[in-house]
């Protein structure tokens, strides 16, 4: 099962969707949280407005870095809401990324999990050609 974990295709598809979709920024680094005022973002945050009908929008963080590459991804278990999340980090530094995962995992109701990028490309898809 190693294979198919982290890989570049999976990565690859990422990409696409977050380099296919329309981002709308609405919150920039150092603002507070409309319901929350005791979190601030460490990072410009917004959501990929153009996403499946049946899903909710993907929030996005976006680091100082180039804004076309993924960095990470980050999965949310919040059981205030009662869902799993997942979030982009785009163009993040590790520092970056370090406040981001601080600032998501702030109360006892939400905690996330990072899943660096990864580029290794599994066995069934190298060719001779």
């Amino acid at each position: 099962m190693a294979e198919y974990e982290n890989n570049a295709y999976f990565w690859q598809k990422v990409d696409t969707l977050f380099l296919s979709s329309d981002l709308k920024v609405s919150r920039k680094k150092g603002e507070t949280h409309p319901r929350f005022k005791n979190l601030i973002y460490p990072v410009d945050y917004g959501r990929l407005a153009d996403t499946a009908e049946v899903a909710p929008e993907v929030s996005v963080y976006i680091g100082s870095e180039a804004h076309t590459v993924v960095t990470a991804l980050v999965v949310a278990a919040d059981i205030l809401q009662k869902t799993l999340d997942v979030k982009i980090l785009v163009g993040c530094t590790e520092e970056e990324t370090d406040a981001v995962l601080r600032f998501l995992n702030q109360t006892d109701y939400q905690k996330t999990v990072l899943i660096r990028r990864g580029s290794s490309i599994p066995s069934w898809g190298l060719t001779d050609n």
